[in-house]
């Protein structure tokens, strides 16, 4: 399977188990990472959620099988799947952790960004990799960035597309923490062990005030990244970016 889920107690370990495909999420794994967390949300007996990975890298962005070949349908159906996942994330009413190695891009840095905290492991780098490929960030990346970064720094993440380090993520306020790659885990439960023993209805009301200090709330942004995204996934730049991903090449776009 390529998600797990285990509780143990009141800790719901959620794992990206993709590991040869750097944990790139597949549709199906939207799917059932999506139902997995809403019923982690009505679930009383899960007190923190752990999200994390195996192998060497967190997720290394979106399943690119089927990049380019997208209609105005299809590719906002695909959006609306990874949305919910990301709405998910943000909204359950329960700390909410990510541990991340190694790559962690597109999709996989939304869905870290949308949990609570972010315990790195220095071999973790973190990139917005969507010009590449001719598209906009989607999984709610510009809002976020934006949160943490402000828009000019947000921007130049986008528009380069560089690699942050765990290190520079760190002294940008991207990432709770970073540890030594073999304290991952231990300092990821640990984390999570205090959180469990902590007042989590207080948790959950004090998490729906952070949501309150920022406009657009993350659900309107969502919906205007739908609109943009389903405009990018039209144009030839896309085309000629996903060809160039799979011919691994550099893209030569022409702006249109």
């Amino acid at each position: 399977m390529h998600i797990l889920n285990n509780i143990a107690d009141g800790v719901a370990t959620v794992t990206l188990n993709r590991p040869e495909r750097l944990n790139a999420l597949s549709e199906e794994m939207k799917d059932t990472l999506g139902d997995i967390l809403l019923a982690l949300a009505r679930d009383d007996a899960v007190r923190v959620v752990v999200l994390n990975a195996n192998g060497r890298g967190f997720c290394a962005s979106g399943d690119v099988t089927t990049m380019g070949r997208f209609t105005a349908a299809t590719g906002m159906e695909r959006l609306k799947r990874a949305h919910r996942v990301v709405a998910a994330l943000a909204n359950i009413e329960k700390p909410v952790i990510a541990a991340v190695r190694g790559p962690v891009a597109g999709i996989g840095w939304s869905l870290a960004l949308a949990c609570d905290a972010i315990v790195a492991s220095d071999t973790a780098v973190f990139s917005q990799v969507f010009k590449n490929v001719g598209l906009i960030p989607d999984g709610g990346a510009v809002y976020f960035l934006c949160q943490h970064l402000g828009p000019i720094r947000a921007k130049d993440m986008v528009m380069t597309a560089r690699k942050v380090p765990a290190a520079e993520a760190l002294a940008l306020g991207l990432v709770t923490c970073v540890v030594p790659d073999v304290e991952l885990e231990a300092e990821t439960e640990r984390r999570a062990r205090e959180l469990s023993s902590g007042p989590t209805f207080a948790f959950g009301v004090a998490k729906k005030m952070f949501k309150q200090m920022y406009l657009p709330n993350l659900e309107a942004a969502l919906d205007a990244e739908a609109w943009a995204q389903g405009l990018a996934l039209l144009t030839d730049d896309h085309r000629e970016g996903a060809a160039a991903f799979q011919e691994k090449r550099k893209p030569t776009f022409a702006g249109r």
